[in-house]
């Protein structure tokens, strides 16, 4: 028999607009709870059914939030900076672990969402009990780029757009071009995260599709290098960029592993 989930909308006010979250919330619920941070083109609507059975896997409280510009959240002022996802684990981070009370957790990020859960973990360190990233990028790809570039032809098709929209209302376009732009623009090629992840001093899952068609395994090998630390690298066969849809029963399974053997270890 499932344990019942209860699910509850947030809105929450920051100095640049209002963020949208919601929260799973287990009958019995134990350890820190999980952040979920969502991809490029992601809100919290695109995580489907994974957060309720990520909450009802492993017992967390899991949240989730669209990022300004995304979903149901308040548009993006202005356009966004190259910094974005520093600025993410700086800004929003402390607003949303004042807003759900929580002193430690478990940061999960999807595809740049991963970058970003490496910056809170770099920025935030006392406040982050372990990391997850699936299909994360740590650099600027060749592949990456490739796929963007495809998937901006795609977009380009008639009624494309409107896939976004449903998602994303008005702010679609943005969030494309942001998406966009930013990955292709020459002033990204040299980002990584070598820095931050210099400063991680949690214990690392970093799941992968062996066909993703946005990032190679050069990007968990980089994750799971970190010295120092407890790391599991998961390449899932058969998947692309999506594991938590394409592989959910595995991804379950890889998290909920994870988190009994490491969610609450630290090093010094």
């Amino acid at each position: 028999m499932s344990l019942p989930i209860s699910t509850r909308e947030h809105w929450i006010s920051t100095g640049k607009g209002q963020l949208f979250a919601q929260s799973w919330t287990p009958a019995e619920t134990h350890g820190e709870p999980i952040l979920l941070l969502h991809d490029s083109l992601g809100c919290v609507a695109l995580w489907r059914d994974f957060p309720e059975n990520l909450a009802r896997a492993t017992g967390h409280l899991v949240i989730a939030y669209d990022r300004l510009g995304f979903g149901r959240s308040e548009g993006y002022p202005g356009a966004l900076p190259l910094g974005f996802i520093d600025d993410e684990a700086r800004e929003n981070f402390p607003v949303l672990q004042q807003h759900f009370g929580f002193e430690r957790c478990v940061v999960f990020g999807h595809s740049v969402g991963g970058a970003m859960a490496v910056a809170c973990v770099a920025q935030h360190p006392l406040a982050c009990a372990a990391l997850i990233t699936e299909s994360a990028q740590a650099f600027v790809e060749h592949q990456t780029r490739d796929g963007i570039r495809a998937a901006e032809q795609e977009f380009a098709r008639e009624g494309q757009l409107e896939r976004l929209q449903k998602y994303h209302g008005d702010k679609a376009f943005c969030v494309l071009r942001a998406w966009v732009d930013t990955w292709l623009s020459d002033d990204f090629s040299d980002w990584n995260l070598d820095a931050e992840l210099a400063l991680v001093k949690c214990p690392i899952l970093s799941l992968h599709g062996e066909q993703d068609e946005y990032g190679t395994a050069a990007h968990p090998e980089r994750f799971t290098s970190v010295p120092g630390v407890p790391t599991v690298l998961k390449l899932l066969p058969d998947c692309g960029h999506v594991p938590h849809r394409q592989q959910q029963a595995a991804v379950l399974a890889a998290v909920s592993d994870f988190l009994r053997q490491f969610g609450g270890a630290t090093t010094g």
